[in-house]
């Protein structure tokens, strides 16, 4: 078992993973922090667990949302599959921007030609 040492909020985490899956801890970690920097900036300090939680439900939602999505899309269709496929890949901004990115993946979907 490796070992990664994260930075969430400014306080150091030391945390266990799978050998070769240090790197892709360290990126989750710091997605993950900028969740937490982004609501800090929003609400202010409102403690540390409450903020943790939110950053948590707000991510939690987003999946829901492309899941929801991905859904009601044809999955006989190539075109679409391959659109979910680009819009499932981690996307660590708020969600305004997360929205702006599917409006974009759909648009390029529409505009790709038909298997």
């Amino acid at each position: 078992m490796a070992q990664v040492t994260v930075v969430i909020d400014g306080k150091a985490y030391r945390m266990a993973c799978e050998e070769g899956q240090e790197d892709h801890l360290t990126d989750l970690a710091t997605r993950f922090d900028r969740y937490v920097g982004h609501l800090k900036d929003q609400f202010g300090e409102i403690g540390d667990l409450r903020i943790t939680v939110m950053a948590g439900i707000m991510i939690v939602d987003e999946i829901a949302e492309l899941t929801r999505r991905v859904a009601g899309l044809s999955p006989s269709s190539s075109r679409y599959a391959a659109t979910a496929i680009r819009c499932l890949q981690p996307l660590p901004e708020p969600k305004k921007i997360l929205r702006q990115r599917l409006v974009k993946c759909r648009a390029a979907s529409a505009a790709s030609p038909t298997s």
